[in-house]
């Protein structure tokens, strides 16, 4: 599956036709399999099915928070995965609670594993939508906006879509995985 890099080769329209596919690449990996089947992570350190598209479901609200601030302010800051300490010092987070953007955090409070996976996965599709809808509607000078990544520097929206993309393929092949029961 391409990478956020490989992306970035590609025409902007191949990005978002990767974005318009995934809840229904995803919906086919879930579709017939009972909450047990869900629930069940490969190993210790692997998610389940449920908790990988729980992820899915919360990244997907925060791309679209990042694509609406893109463009509604000028160069922006833009709060990352991975950020070291200091980056969030400046932002005044972190410290006992630690990163904010921390996914495995993420799926301990938010309580993933308790989850209603094909709820989730509605709430995915929701969210998809109005991030394709979003994008379908931006004109070549919207999609030059850019954000500030606190490790990769300034980079136009058309980058950030591409990291999305990466993120979806990584996570489809992780759900294949899950789903077939191997880390």
């Amino acid at each position: 599956m391409p990478t956020r890099d490989e992306y970035l080769t590609r025409p902007i329209g191949d990005r978002v036709a990767r974005l318009r596919g995934t809840p229904d690449e995803v919906a086919r990996l879930l579709d017939g399999r009972d909450d047990r089947a869900l629930s069940r992570r490969p190993d210790d350190r692997s998610w389940s099915p449920k908790e990988i598209v729980c992820h899915l479901r919360d990244v997907e609200e925060l791309f679209l928070i990042r694509f609406q601030t893109i463009l509604a302010v000028e160069d922006p800051s833009i709060l990352t995965f991975g950020a070291t300490p200091e980056a969030l010092v400046a932002w005044g987070i972190g410290g006992e609670v630690g990163h904010p953007l921390d996914p495995d955090r993420w799926a301990e409070e938010r309580q993933y594993s308790r989850s209603d996976g094909l709820e989730a996965l509605r709430a995915f599709q929701r969210r998809r939508r109005e991030v394709v809808g979003l994008l379908d509607a931006l004109g070549p000078r919207q999609w030059r906006r850019a954000g500030i990544h606190l490790a990769r520097g300034r980079l136009e929206l058309s980058e950030w879509v591409a990291s999305l993309a990466g993120h979806d393929d990584t996570h489809l092949g992780q759900l294949q995985r899950a789903v077939d029961g191997r880390p």
